[in-house]
């Protein structure tokens, strides 16, 4: 038998609801938009009239869920009218007595009756007000599982047609406002009108949402409807918060009514996640009831990150919770900005699930005055990982440990270390709960080196792999609001905590190449910062140590010297600081191509030695009386590169690239104006000027092809 081609599946003449809802779940796998609409006018249709014995309205209300989640424009305003009329009749008027159970017609079957029994709440208690998902029974009848549909799939219905008959104005829309707080009178007690169907459903999901409420302040007899109860809860809260929103004549209630159910859970760790919409709520409505919510935020962010940034679920749904309303909060209150030493014990316990959203709130995060702490609290990171594991073993010691050892003494583990007088404070600043710059001790360094001990921990690594990505992004965001004063402060700050970092060598090598190209980036922002900062500056570039150690950054703090040491770019630069930087700089390139007889040359990077050269012709090149001593020393390089001592620590096309480079600016210089042309271009403030600068490699080549058409042998 071939298959048959005309065969179409349609919903339209299907009467009994079980096979309805079969057939639409097909019709609605496929997506077609068509069928999906159909299958939303079928549904409506069945629901608006009255059903026959035996048939049950339970079988379509997921349909219709289904329906609004893949086109919610599917149905009309008369057909959403109708729903939504069924919808509150349900969540309302649902049977306040249990089911019956069904009867198996045997031999031994009761022939009476037994009369139903009320539905209990989770505590056990009789029941005295309507029918809700938290009502207890043995067996439910239809209409009660009609009741907890439709709170499944009652958020997303207000969402998609709640307000549409409405111009409510947001809460944040100050031009709105007036008009909004007029109508601040609670829906009913408008003068015994009969509410439209989206109302009267808005007005009576509203006082489910506060019987929920009620019923989750009663202790449950089974471990399971307490869980219930929480997620009740969660879903009563954020569903007012919706109803506020399309009408705000529910807010002043809505307000008091969570008021007094914040105080009552903020006490209670397993209640954390229901604090999240309470908080959202007050965010999104405080202006307009005109009450104060620090206090909630304040514990928000305060009590819940210190305690449980361990609950990787909790840790999840809170960093969400921030990265959606970074914004709101920003805008409202500076307690989330001054809270980022807590949220960032989240990220620094649960690194690789929650390093995309903390990169997409960091930048609500950093302002003038959270940039310094925040940055060394990002190189940080790793230690507050490794803190974070001691405190939560240290609250786990037994009473007689926790006394810890002798004051006096040093200690001899970190547990130990972490009630000891010499660590306790720097311990204390590391897991402090807010912004606190006043408070920092002069030097977190014994604890770095305390904490290494931790530093195979697969926890601590992994979050010391998430540190080079932020930094990347702190450093962009920062560029964009910085002054002259905050950049001279982080070029200072980067170059001392170079040598301040956790000790796990992956992650000093990343960071140090964060570091450096970042330092070049602030140099351009700021060229006058070479001269300003030259003692520390100078102090840094004239250690060889950071050459071997450092020299992502080194060379980048080389380049930034050759290109921004001028006066073209600050005034205040004179020719005896360009000899003094040209005498440090011209000492370490000595130091590392020196050839001793017994001792080996010290190795580095041949970009390094590359740009140590140029940087030293660009400063001659602007101080013509030291033309002779580099070109003196650009013409000893033959010598270098051929040594046994440095073939053997280079590759030969390492060595060919730093014999070309200092044969092309040994050219260059013996032509003083044109070097001085080509080294100190003009500040590049138009596309042409960048171009123009960025071809400076092309313009050595040229001027070494002039001046040796054979190139390739060192003049001697």
């Amino acid at each position: 038998m071939s298959p048959c081609n005309d065969l179409i599946l349609s919903c339209d003449e299907i009467q009994d609801t079980k096979l309805l809802s079969l057939v639409s779940s097909v019709l609605l796998a496929q997506e077609n938009k068509g069928e999906v609409a159909a299958v939303g006018q079928r549904v409506v249709k069945v629901l608006e009239r009255r059903l026959p014995e035996g048939q049950s309205a339970r079988f379509l209300l997921p349909v219709l869920a289904n329906v609004i989640s893949l086109s919610p424009e599917s149905l009309t305003e008369e057909q959403t009218n109708v729903v939504s009329k069924k919808l509150a009749d349900w969540l309302r008027y649902a049977s306040i007595q249990q089911g019956m159970a069904q009867s198996s017609g045997g031999f031994f079957s009761s022939p009476r009756t037994k009369q139903p029994a009320p539905i209990t709440e989770v505590d056990g208690t009789v029941a005295t007000d309507f029918f809700t998902v938290l009502s207890v029974a043995q067996h439910y009848t239809q209409d009660q599982w009609l009741n907890v549909q439709t709170f499944s799939m009652l958020r997303n219905w207000l969402l998609c047609y709640g307000g549409k008959e409405l111009n409510t104005p947001n809460p944040d829309d100050r031009a709105g406002m007036d008009r909004s707080v007029t109508s601040m009178v609670p829906t009913t007690a408008r003068a015994g009108q009969l509410l439209p169907p989206r109302e009267r459903l808005r007005d009576k999901a509203f006082e489910y949402c506060q019987r929920l409420i009620e019923q989750s302040n009663r202790r449950p007899l089974k471990k399971d409807d307490g869980d219930l109860q929480k997620a009740c809860l969660i879903e009563a809260v954020t569903i007012m918060d919706i109803i506020c929103k399309q009408d705000s004549s529910y807010v002043c209630r809505a307000v008091s009514f969570l008021k007094i159910l914040h105080s009552r859970i903020c006490g209670d760790a397993t209640y954390a996640r229901a604090l999240l919409p309470i908080a959202l709520f007050f965010l999104n409505h405080s202006k307009l009831a005109a009450v104060d919510s620090d206090a909630i935020y304040k514990h928000l962010f305060t009590d819940i990150p210190a305690q449980l940034f361990h609950n990787p679920s909790l840790a999840f749904e809170f960093v969400q919770f921030c990265k959606d309303n970074s914004q709101l909060f920003t805008d409202s209150s500076s307690i989330f900005r001054q809270s980022f030493p807590n949220l960032f014990k989240f990220l620094a316990w649960n690194s690789p699930p929650l390093i995309s959203e903390f990169v997409d709130f960091l930048p609500f995060l950093l302002d003038a005055g959270t940039t310094i702490e925040i940055f060394h609290l990002l190189l940080d990171l790793p230690c507050l990982t490794a803190a974070l594991d001691i405190q939560l073993r240290a609250a786990v010691l037994p009473a007689s440990e926790k006394a810890g050892g002798d004051p006096a003494g040093k200690p001899a583990t970190c547990l130990e270390a972490f009630r000891h007088p010499l660590y306790k404070s720097m311990f204390q600043y590391l897991l402090r709960t807010k912004s606190a710059p006043q408070d920092a001790p002069e030097s977190l360094v014994p604890l770095r080196q305390l904490l290494g001990s931790l530093a195979g921990s697969p926890r601590v690594v992994q979050c010391a792999e998430t540190v080079p990505v932020l930094l990347e992004l702190f450093f962009r965001v920062v560029a964009e609001f910085a002054d002259g004063s905050l950049i001279n402060q982080l070029v200072v700050l980067l170059l001392q905590r170079s040598d301040q970092l956790y000790e796990l060598p992956a992650f000093k090598e990343d960071v140090y190449r964060v570091l450096g190209s970042q330092l070049a980036v602030l140099c351009r922002l700021r060229p006058a910062l070479v001269v300003e900062l030259s003692t520390e500056i100078l102090e840094f570039s004239g250690a060889v140590s950071n050459i071997q150690s450092k020299e992502a950054i080194f060379t980048h703090m080389a380049w930034a010297i050759g290109e921004y040491l001028s006066v073209l770019y600050d005034k205040r630069c004179t020719v005896e600081q360009i000899t003094r930087f040209f005498e440090t700089l011209e000492a370490v390139l000595f130091e590392i191509t020196q050839l001793r007889p017994q001792a080996s040359t010290p190795s580095c990077a041949p970009r390094a030695i590359s740009v140590l050269m140029a940087t030293l012709t660009k400063l001659a090149a602007r101080s013509q009386d030291l033309i002779p001593r580099v070109s003196m020393f650009l013409s000893k390089m033959t010598t270098f590169v051929q040594s046994p001592a440095v073939t053997s620590v280079y590759s030969e096309e390492d060595l060919e690239e730093i014999l070309i480079r200092a044969t092309e600016l040994m050219n260059l210089l013996k032509m003083p104006s044109v070097a001085q042309f080509v080294f100190t271009p003009p500040p590049a403030s138009t596309r042409f000027q960048r171009e123009v600068n960025d071809s400076l490699p092309l313009a050595l080549r040229m001027v070494t092809q002039f001046l040796e058409p054979a190139a390739g042998s060192m003049p001697m």
